[in-house]
């Protein structure tokens, strides 16, 4: 018999299942009866693969029965951001010129979960090609978010957020290139980690901005997060930008406390502009850390105001190429109406697109463009390196970085969408560490008046996961912030 799944932790399924106090089967068909009752409201999933994974599960329940290993996330259902390649299964990116695609290969990252005995139960929803801040971007559906139907849940990685805050599977893969994970975990309430760039293959992972995107995944809680992330990291062949390095033991960081532990506090990261429910919050946490044997330390990050500048010139680069591959000639849309080359491509693309992918090509177009080219993206590149260079000197005084990481709650679905300069302006805590390369955590650290999710951002040097799950599992153990959970609303 299955527990009851709603505020289900993903490590505590797994023991269940290795411990044979349910079956896999069990937790398939209750988190299927979940999304069945929950998910017309919300819009988290584009594909459910029920048949699928209760196949999964029936072959892991056998091989329990049979006291053969199954792995450490084995029998859990899990759900994957549309934006990873799945064999045989429909991978859209939350576009149209991809509707109707079915890869031939599986992306790292899907792979290392279905070998540690993780289901996935289907493809979650997301802004087109991981372009925006609040899941309206997507050309199928806008996710809604779970604490406030009216509400955004944040973007891109929308539906892989709202479907843990909803018990919809134990945990998801997102994607996060300017803060879209943790900006979506942030104003759904569930802890989301973006690691150091090339910690988690991008192999089979659409590309958006190459240099900017990273894998990372979404739980309930710390621990499972961390759970996550030891399964997807570690060094691969596939991806030349994968660091040969192994994952770290972020489960048992998670539990290490923060005695002796610097916790640096930028002041760029506490401006004008903060919703003041938002900064109380992030400030009693801090306060928080330090009761917990921290010791806060100012810092200064000088070159934080140019980072959305230098993020959106980067990333649109970036985007015009890697998604000039669209063409209508190889695979996905293909326009029924063209008389040209030219034409065919044209019509397709126009097709295919929805606004925001457009307003970023033609965007990053330009700033390629010969005579603009040094003056925008070679500008944006040097600009760049001192980010980076500021959190390196940040570093040289404390251990890790403590932020919000969004200037305010959920917005409701439209409040943004006709201005794309406030849209953008949602990134402004998160986009910096991509840039950095550097790991971040987003989990929750309090609500609004009116029921929405705060979140703190936890933010370490390269390579330094242990020291962010330090800090995030030692707040969590001191709060209950991770416990509240979102009405069914069905």
């Amino acid at each position: 018999m299955a527990p009851d799944v709603r505020g289900a932790s993903l490590t505590a399924l797994a023991a269940g299942v290795a411990t044979k106090t349910w079956k896999s089967r069990d937790l398939v068909e209750a988190y299927l009866e979940r999304i069945a009752r929950l998910d017309k409201n919300l819009g988290c999933f584009l594909l459910i693969d029920g048949e699928g994974a209760r196949a999964k599960a029936d072959a892991i329940d056998k091989k329990i029965a049979a006291g053969e290993s199954v792995g450490s996330l084995g029998g859990v259902p899990i759900g994957l951001k549309d934006i990873f390649v799945t064999r045989g299964i429909e991978t859209t990116a939350g576009s149209k010129i991809l509707k109707g695609f079915i890869p031939p290969y599986e992306s790292t990252a899907s792979s290392r979960l279905a070998a540690a005995g993780a289901i996935s139960l289907g493809k979650l929803n997301m802004d087109e090609f991981a372009m925006g801040s609040s899941n309206e971007n997507s050309a199928f559906h806008p996710v809604h978010n779970p604490w406030d139907l009216e509400r955004v849940p944040g973007g891109s990685s929308g539906g892989s957020a709202a479907a843990v805050a909803a018990s919809l599977c134990a945990g998801t893969l997102g994607t996060d290139t300017g803060g879209s994970i943790r900006q979506p975990a942030s104003l759904c309430g569930v802890v989301g980690i973006k690691p150091t760039y090339g910690r988690v293959s991008r192999y089979g992972v659409i590309a958006f901005a190459s240099s900017l995107d990273h894998p990372g995944p979404f739980g309930r809680t710390v621990e499972d997060a961390a759970a996550l992330l030891e399964v997807i990291a570690g060094h691969d062949p596939m991806d030349s930008t994968s660091i040969p390095q192994p994952a770290g033991r972020y489960r048992e960081a998670s539990k290490a406390g923060l005695a002796g532990l610097r916790v640096g506090v930028p002041k760029e990261y506490f401006q004008a502009g903060m919703d003041p429910e938002v900064e109380a919050a992030v400030r009693a946490a801090l306060d928080e850390l330090a009761r917990a044997g921290a010791t806060l330390v100012p810092v200064s990050l000088p070159h934080t105001q140019y980072a959305i500048a230098t993020y959106y010139l980067i990333c649109t680069a970036e985007a015009s190429s890697n998604l000039a591959r669209y063409d209508g000639v190889r695979y996905g849309h293909r326009t029924a109406d063209a008389g040209s080359l030219e034409e065919l491509y044209a019509k397709t693309r126009g097709e295919g697109f929805g606004n925001e992918p457009k307003r970023r090509i033609i965007l990053g177009t330009y700033v390629l463009r010969a005579g603009y080219y040094d003056a925008y993206y070679g500008k944006a590149l040097r600009v760049r390196r001192l980010i980076a260079n500021d959190f390196s000197a940040a570093f040289s005084q404390c251990d890790v970085l403590a932020t919000p990481t969004s200037p305010t709650a959920a917005f409701k679905i439209g409040e943004r969408s006709a201005d794309p300069l406030q849209m953008y302006l949602a990134d402004i805590y998160t986009v910096a560490p991509p840039l950095a390369g550097v790991p971040a955590l987003s989990q929750c650290c309090g609500f609004t008046k009116s029921g929405l999710p705060i979140g703190l951002q936890t933010i370490g040097p390269p390579l330094g996961e242990e020291a962010v799950f330090r800090v995030a599992g030692a707040y969590e153990a001191r709060t209950d912030w991770h416990k509240r959970l979102p009405e069914d609303k069905s």
